[in-house]
């Protein structure tokens, strides 16, 4: 009895010692685990701020292209705007010029003491209307006044007659 009980024992301490061993390395891979389970959870939650960070920045930079979009729009709309106008005012000068290069060509001699004077009507071709009379006098007595460099007393006096003449016309 007594070896059996030796072998028995033997037997049962090896199995405890196995068990041991076994419920050891059971824990140790346990722990193991446990601890991965924690990393892989701190790195899914470091990606899930790294991602919502992530999104914020893009809409962000989606809200500043669109910012940006309009703004360029908008300078590209008053650039179109700009651009009508001088080319406006360029068509305006150059009307103006042609008719005041009609003007010299059509300018007519006097006396020498009175200067050079024009003949009034070639000034106002063109007028159909009492507001364009008004708007082309009050444009000559600008060029014309005897207190400017190119001002003639003589040229002023033909301007206001015919003025006067049409002025009277369109009433």
């Amino acid at each position: 009895m007594d070896g059996t009980a030796i072998k028995t024992d033997d037997t049962e301490v090896r199995l405890d010692s196995w068990y041991f061993k076994e419920s050891v390395e059971f824990e140790d891979r346990r722990k193991a685990l446990r601890e991965e389970e924690r990393k892989l959870d701190r790195e899914r939650r470091e990606f899930e701020r790294e991602r919502r960070e992530f999104v914020i920045e893009k809409k962000t930079e989606k809200r500043q292209r669109e910012k940006e979009k309009q703004l360029f729009e908008m300078k590209w709309k008053i650039l179109e705007e700009e651009i009508k106008k001088v080319a406006s005012e360029r068509e305006q000068v150059e009307r103006q010029k042609r008719f005041y290069q009609y003007v010299t060509e059509h300018e007519t001699k006097v006396p020498e003491e009175a200067g050079r004077i024009v003949r009034g009507d070639l000034f106002f071709v063109g007028v159909e209307d009492k507001q364009a009379l008004k708007k082309r006098y009050k444009d000559l007595l600008k060029i014309y006044h005897p207190d400017n460099l190119s001002g003639d007393v003589g040229t002023i006096q033909e301007i206001n007659r015919e003025y006067d003449r049409l002025r009277e016309q369109y009433q």
